[in-house]
């Protein structure tokens, strides 16, 4: 190889949609035509398959609503990841109202705001605190897939299936959570929208410094 030669790095797959289920991943992946679909697991303990290479991180799939604002099949696009760690600071998320304009062009129910990720199913004094300190909705994978995507884009999507007013243990569970399987099933033409957007340069990959 001499002095001209030039080693071309393989080309950055696209962003990568991540679901902690099989069943949250089968259903995103009706409204996919391109984007790939990594199963992260319960807590995200299988985070290790995500990709070294890819253009964004996008994690998907069923949420807590911390306050009365958002209702069982409300969408929430994170503006930003907050974790309950010790030592985890939030995560700014790309272009977030721009993801949310593309998903209500398609007709659902969304609202913008703080997505904080705890180690289990938050409940009662524990979703008040969390509230009151400015969280919308809580899962339990975001701020893990956050931490190892670096410098790279990210961005969260939530369909509410549980609340305040609406336990996770009652028997109107089950028919949330089929409505809410279908609801998640119409974000992926929004989500393959917004990534052509954000990585085509179109849009800020972080929101602007206030």
């Amino acid at each position: 190889m001499t002095s001209d030669d030039t080693v071309e790095s393989p080309p950055m797959v696209g962003p990568v949609v991540c679901a902690a289920l099989g069943l949250e991943a089968r259903a995103v992946r009706r409204g996919l035509t391109r984007t790939p679909v990594v199963v992260v697991g319960y807590r995200a303990r299988r985070a290790d398959r995500l990709p070294g290479d890819c253009a964004a991180l996008v994690t998907v799939g069923f949420g807590g609503a911390l306050d009365e604002r958002l209702r069982p099949g409300d969408v929430l696009v994170a503006d930003e990841i907050r974790g309950t760690a010790p030592g985890f600071e939030p995560v700014p998320c790309s272009a977030p109202r721009l993801l949310a304009e593309e998903l209500i062009r398609d007709g659902l129910g969304v609202q913008v705001g703080p997505l904080v990720t705890a180690g289990r199913v938050v409940r009662g004094a524990e979703r008040a605190v969390l509230a009151a300190q400015g969280a919308r909705a809580a899962d339990m994978e975001s701020a893990v897939v956050a931490a190892r995507a670096g410098s790279r884009p990210v961005a969260a999507v939530r369909v509410i299936v549980d609340g305040p007013g609406h336990p996770l243990l009652h028997p109107g569970m089950i028919g949330r959570g089929l409505a809410a399987r279908r609801i998640l099933a119409r974000t992926g033409p929004a989500l393959e929208r917004w990534a052509v957007l954000l990585v085509s340069g179109a849009q800020p990959p972080c929101p602007p410094e206030p």
